[in-house]
């Protein structure tokens, strides 16, 4: 039987229904998951350093949670094992799983976690929905298509349902009806990002284009619904465009982030001249304008770009905007700029419980993809608690 095989049966239920929501990247993990670097392709000419800077993450991250590593084969394994054990990771808490990927950007092919709270599993039991599904987490299995632009995506296609099938959850695969019929949603993980309560961000440019378009002729209004059946979302902010050089048209987690329930971190291009400027000011209003489900205000807290990364004529999406939360951790890229300490100390400041690390990214933005972008959180289980009662909270929300 393989490990999709033992995946729990999806339930006629919708996630929502059975009081299933996405939490947020600040709440407790029970690991992240990635994917070991093997396609040289993603960068070309600077592949050497990429592994070592792999190691350099997964060394910090297995300080406060488990890693779970995609590899190809039982020699990647080999080769990955003699890194990480000779720049000092904990290999007590590294699992291995020899499955193939096309690319390594496990935050938008791997799976989007769902968590389900205690008393919602409790009402569940004695209801109707006796016959259907009670587990604390589950998973969203949505179609990958390498950002509608690469052709090698099949593999990485299959992790969702690879995880599902592994760690025995139930799982969903979000499906609309378009003018070509009913098809699974097209949707990245680094295109949105929650804060845990039913608020999701993300970016016109990415869902609605015309441009790489993931979902064609499906609506602002019905990719909303899709939002709340299968993440338990009840309200959307939409940013414009991201920034300049993201291959993927507009990723929301270079720009703009949930570091609280009501506290959002969003980076600014103060140079006028820079092609950043408006497009950053522009989603710097809207967030200011916007009004959170109680009808207050957000707190928003900005954040620098870097000096534009330039490699080879091509302009690269640098951002300090693509930081990874993990547990009691925030791995923040750095890009040896003058930018680097204050972005930071901006973020020393809104996570005061956390070590904030930066990890040199300039080899790897080359790949043109980040910290964010190849890793992807498995929230703790909230068995026996009273999660989603009360978020964890930012030092300015205190």
């Amino acid at each position: 039987m393989s490990a999709a095989d033992a995946a729990l049966p999806v339930t006629q239920s919708l996630p929502r229904e059975l009081g299933y929501r996405m939490p947020a990247e600040f709440e407790p993990h029970e690991a992240t998951w990635l994917a070991w670097p093997h396609n040289a392709e993603d960068w070309p000419g600077k592949f050497q350093p990429i592994p070592w800077v792999y190691a350099e993450i997964v060394r910090h991250l297995t300080r406060v949670e488990d890693v779970h590593i995609l590899v190809n084969d039982a020699a990647a394994e080999k080769r990955a094992r003699s890194i990480l054990q000779r720049s000092g990771a904990n290999l007590a808490r590294v699992h291995f799983h020899a499955w193939r990927t096309d690319r390594v950007w496990t935050r938008d092919s791997g799976p989007i976690f769902l968590t389900q709270t205690a008393s919602r599993r409790s009402r569940a039991e004695t209801s109707a929905h006796a016959d259907q599904t009670h587990a604390p987490i589950a998973i969203t299995n949505w179609k990958f298509n390498a950002w509608a632009k690469y052709p090698n995506w099949h593999h990485d296609d299959q992790l969702p349902e690879r995880v599902a099938g592994l760690l025995r959850l139930p799982h969903w695969a979000p499906t609309i009806d378009t003018p070509a019929g009913r098809q699974r949603v097209v949707l990245e993980g680094g295109s949105i990002d929650v804060n845990g309560a039913g608020t999701l961000i993300t970016t016109e440019e990415c869902l609605l284009s015309e441009v790489q378009q993931r979902n064609p002729g499906v609506t602002r209004e019905r990719l909303e619904q899709v939002f709340a059946d299968y993440l338990g979302i009840g309200q959307v902010l939409w940013m414009n465009r991201g920034i300049a050089g993201d291959d993927t048209h507009g990723h929301v987690d270079d720009i703009t982030r949930f570091v609280g329930p009501n506290t959002i971190l969003t980076v600014v291009e103060p140079n006028r001249d820079d092609e950043n400027h408006l497009p950053l000011e522009e989603n710097l209003d809207r967030l200011r304008a916007a009004r959170n489900r109680d009808g207050k205000p957000f707190h928003i807290v900005t954040l620098p770009m870097p000096t534009p990364v330039v490699f080879e004529g091509q302009r690269l999406p640098a951002s300090y905007a693509n930081f990874y939360i993990a547990n009691d951790l925030v791995l923040v890229p750095t890009l040896n700029d003058t930018a680097d300490r204050k972005a930071l100390n901006i973020l020393a400041d809104v996570f005061p419980s956390r070590e904030v690390v930066g990890i040199y990214c300039g080899d790897l933005i080359w790949g043109l993809g980040a910290l964010h972008c190849m890793t992807q959180q498995q929230p703790k289980s909230p068995a026996g608690s009273t999660a989603g009662v009360e978020q964890p909270r930012t030092a300015l929300e205190r």
